[in-house]
């Protein structure tokens, strides 16, 4: 069977390529917004809206492998929807290349789009991006890079957590 490593808090955790997912809390539940309507979706719902992977990621603050995402390398302007909540998180006018193997973005779409949360995991302390209104995982914020970038920042998101919404032609 072919194995690809994924890392979860401290712990190397080697899945298939549709992994099943792991260890979570069915007690957990999550609120989200959607279309001004209020949700709360528990574990089991979630397992249900989404696939195994992106409940890995989404829910389990899991990582895709680097070069493999679906809108890595994509420049179709438009917005970078959450795959969990569809809240509008980028723009493709945010959006640059890192070369980091994931999308980067110098901003998030609005200031509180996402929330940012201390990650010390894997013997390095980074920024934790989370979805402000899902709570879904979304990948970490990396700061000081010295990219050409407006804020010397980096969103370096999932794929798996994003949707894109293509701008529509003028």
């Amino acid at each position: 069977m072919n194995l690809t490593t994924y890392f979860k808090d401290s712990v190397t955790i080697k899945l298939p390529f549709h992994p099943e997912p792991i260890g979570a809390n069915a007690s957990d539940r999550f609120s989200f917004y959607a279309q001004g309507m209020t949700a709360e979706l528990s574990d089991e719902q979630w397992r249900e809206k989404l696939s195994d992977f992106e409940y890995f990621v989404l829910r389990q603050a899991g990582t895709e492998p680097a070069f493999t995402g679906e809108f890595t390398d994509t420049e179709t302007v438009g917005v970078y929807r959450c795959r969990g909540c569809n809240a509008e998180l980028f723009r493709s006018s945010e959006k640059f290349h890192s070369g980091c193997g994931w999308p980067s973005f110098f901003q998030p779409s609005t200031l509180d789009s996402v929330t940012e949360i201390p990650d010390n995991s894997h013997g390095m302390s980074r920024t934790e991006v989370r979805c402000a209104n899902c709570n879904s995982h979304l990948g970490h914020v990396f700061s000081g890079e010295k990219f050409d970038t407006p804020t010397d920042l980096r969103y370096c998101i999932n794929s798996i957590a994003l949707t894109l919404e293509p701008a529509t032609p003028q």
